[in-house]
């Protein structure tokens, strides 16, 4: 037993000796200064993973604005000069932003490659969401979505509401029932002619049911969403393995066919699904769930993110309910709760600038997205102040905290101050300045350039659609005053808004309207 063990470890160290010699890349002459890490494959992933924010922060003194990582069997060039980003989005001829979305895409959700050049499907995805989440498609969105937060906020969640009694609930879990349901209505519609069905509440009962039972299993397979992104295959995961299947039954079209008020979204994708592609049809509803993901993974933490910094801040919760009674006054619509609903239309949501503000500093200071482009083939990156040689396969990547967090941009960048984007004038502040020079890109939570979020405008209006009623209908409070800021789960890190890693209580009751 001693031989055996003694000739395994002989021959693992000669395995990794092997590799330290020559499986590990070496920095040719003109490319960025190299990171290989100290273990097989991983490279510097757990010590990137750990704390993103502080990884980049120590290679960028030790190193300067641009250096390579081996990150999990690839090699990341990071930007870390905000002057330079401009670099990643002029190279279009050399850098691909779609290669590394859509392979991630087909590895998270199960489908397969979404890439045209693979011959599954003709379909322009990011065309797909700009047509239908953007210009007049917006509207009819932001229309179904107020109409579906009233109805979750006042009628679904009707028992918890009895007698004007306060209910105690966690912030995060608050945010996250009423933001999904509520999403979810309005992108996948409602149970066909379930308004004029005799038994209505057992209808809605059922209904609200499925889509609870929906929410269980999203965050089954959001909880391992990382390990995906990371390239763990998703059958070491049985739970989220068999969430995603589940998620995937429910929005087969066969199902989607028997719900009324479906999205220009979800209608024209599964018309596309069906004429323009190969897919079977679990396949085509993993598409599916890819869009319920989307809409769903950012837009609650920063829901969340909003409203505890409101909380936490008095000031900040005046001068936000001062902002929507005045819309709310100048659109003559009245608050109460004899079944009447508060309409704002998408113009009188972009007249809120202290409620953008407000969401763009939570979104700050809680956002840790990543921007990513694929080098097409060899070629020379052009900066400010040099050339660096980039290899075909590699990646260039922006990390945006860096730039949310650096005091030079942002004074004291760890506090919440909810008119840092006000000028002034009580307008938007765009005037944000680097060592004297001010600059184009100051506010990254979306990404940038042609790859940036197509769901950013209704993400915004969701969130202070939810703001606009709870200020309307609820009294609202922290149980606890004093209660500390949660800090952010670094497991997200590079995906978008970071979750809290605890939940705060709150409680709410309806007014006396």
């Amino acid at each position: 037993m001693f031989i055996a063990s003694w000739i395994w470890g002989t021959v693992l160290i000669l395995c990794c000796g092997l590799w330290f010699l020559l499986g590990r890349r070496r920095r040719r002459q003109g490319e960025p200064p190299l990171e290989n890490g100290f273990l097989p494959y991983l490279g510097c992933a757990l010590q990137f993973s750990a704390n993103p924010l502080e990884f980049l922060r120590e290679k960028q003194k030790k190193h300067g604005h641009i250096f390579t990582c081996r990150v999990a069997g690839k090699y990341i060039h990071f930007l870390t000069d905000p002057f330079s980003y401009h670099a990643l989005i002029r190279q279009g001829k050399y850098l691909d932003w779609k290669k590394f979305h859509f392979a991630t895409s087909a590895k998270a959700f199960g489908h397969g490659s979404i890439d045209p050049a693979e011959g599954n499907t003709t379909e322009n995805f990011h065309q797909t969401f700009i047509r239908t989440l953007q210009g007049n498609a917006l509207d009819a969105l932001i229309e179904a979505m107020m109409e579906n937060l009233q109805y979750v906020m006042l009628q679904s969640r009707t028992p918890k509401l009895q007698s004007h009694a306060w209910v105690t609930e966690g912030l995060y879990t608050f945010c996250c029932q009423v933001m999904f349901e509520a999403g979810f209505l309005t992108l996948f519609g409602k149970e066909l002619n379930s308004n004029h069905d005799k038994n209505l509440s057992s209808k809605q009962e059922s209904e609200r049911a499925h889509i609870l039972n929906a929410l269980e299993n999203f965050k089954e397979f959001d909880r391992i969403f990382p390990a995906l992104v990371a390239g763990l295959p998703i059958h070491l995961f049985k739970s989220a393995h068999s969430a995603r299947e589940k998620l995937g039954e429910a929005l087969l079209h066969k199902n989607l066919l028997k719900r009324d008020n479906l999205s220009e979204l979800v209608t024209l994708r599964m018309f596309l699904n069906d004429t323009l592609s190969t897919f079977d049809d679990m396949e085509k509803a993993k598409t599916h769930v890819a869009v319920l993901w989307a809409s769903q993974a950012n837009t609650i933490p920063a829901t969340f993110w909003t409203l505890f910094y409101l909380l936490k801040s008095p000031e900040a919760m005046k001068a936000a309910t001062k902002e929507v009674q005045s819309v709310l006054e100048s659109a003559g619509e009245k608050i109460s709760l004899d079944g009447k609903r508060i309409s704002l239309n998408r113009k009188q949501l972009d007249n809120m600038p202290v409620l953008d503000s407000i969401i763009k500093e939570a979104m700050r200071l809680s956002s840790a997205s990543m921007t990513f482009r694929v080098a097409k083939e060899d070629f020379t990156l052009d900066l400010e102040n040099n050339f660096y040689n980039i290899r075909s396969d590699d990646i260039v990547a922006l990390y945006p905290q860096l730039l949310h967090f650096d005091p030079e941009i942002y004074a004291d960048p760890m506090t919440f101050k909810y008119d840092r984007f006000l000028n002034e004038n009580g307008e938007e502040k765009t005037d944000f300045y680097r060592n004297g020079r001010k600059l184009k890109y100051y506010y990254m939570p979306f990404g940038t350039g042609i790859a940036k979020c197509p769901g950013r405008l209704f993400a915004v209006h969701e969130i202070k659609q939810f703001l606009a009623l709870m200020f309307s209908y609820f009294e609202i409070e922290l149980v606890d005053n004093n209660v500390q800021c949660p800090s952010l789960d670094q497991s997200r890190a590079g995906l978008g808004i970071l979750q809290p890693a605890n939940d705060i209580d709150f409680r709410y009751r309806l007014k006396c309207l």
